[in-house]
């Protein structure tokens, strides 16, 4: 019985390998890439993976289209905020659009990205990523609000992925989204709903930018204030 499952589970993984490289093909049709920063995505993509065996940092049904639901979602922020140099990703999680993010900025001279993760399990996958691939990210392991108190600079973009509803993310940011600082946040079809929930308790200077890898929507937030 051994040698037939052995040989099952080879071929599954053949199929995933697969899926990935075509998956990856079509991302980096979406988002155009150098080739330093296309190998260093690479590098991430086995990290993940790697460590995804651990502890869960994406959906298992999500692997498949890695690339494109997760890493070219991530880069298509970069032209929205051309020549942004100082990031802060809140909730960073599995890494998305932090580390993506990261594996771009690196090309760019004095870029750095922050990496606000409470989980420490998936903090220590942030830090582990950003040491092996030399990243200009420093990872914070701590709670948003603990790290929004303490943080002194002016920030480029405050970004974040499937962290919370609008009002509520909104509330996250707003000590970081100082003048001068875009926001950007990715969010789903509902997004009307959410920015009309948010409207009750904000005033938003915002424009929406249609998501490039599927039916989302990216809140870009211009300025903000407490009604």
């Amino acid at each position: 019985m051994k040698g037939p499952r052995r040989r099952a589970g080879i071929s599954a993984a053949s199929n995933i390998d697969s899926t990935l490289a075509a998956d990856r093909a079509r991302a980096l049709r979406l988002i155009d890439v150098s080739r330093e920063t296309a190998a260093r995505l690479d590098s991430f993509v086995a990290l993940l993976i790697h460590w995804q065996n651990r502890i869960n940092l994406v959906a298992p049904a999500a692997l498949p289209e890695l690339w494109t639901r997760h890493i070219a979602d991530s880069l298509q922020l970069l032209p929205l905020v051309e020549g942004a140099k100082l990031w802060i990703d809140l909730g960073s999680g599995g890494g998305f659009p932090a580390l993506p993010l990261a594996c771009a900025l690196a090309e760019q001279a004095g870029a750095h990205i922050h990496l606000v993760e409470s989980n420490q399990k998936k903090a220590a996958f942030l830090r582990a990523a950003a040491r092996a691939l030399a990243l200009p990210a420093t990872v914070h392991a701590e709670r948003i609000e603990d790290f929004a108190a303490r943080f002194a600079q002016t920030a480029d973009v405050v970004t974040a992925r499937a962290l919370a509803p609008l009002s509520k993310l909104l509330g996250y940011a707003s000590p970081l989204l100082k003048t001068g600082t875009t926001g950007l946040f990715l969010k789903g079809q509902d997004v009307g709903a959410e920015l009309t929930e948010a409207s009750k308790y904000w005033t938003i200077d915002y424009e929406l930018a249609s998501s490039r890898t599927g039916s989302g929507q990216i809140v870009i937030v211009h300025r903000l204030a407490k009604k």
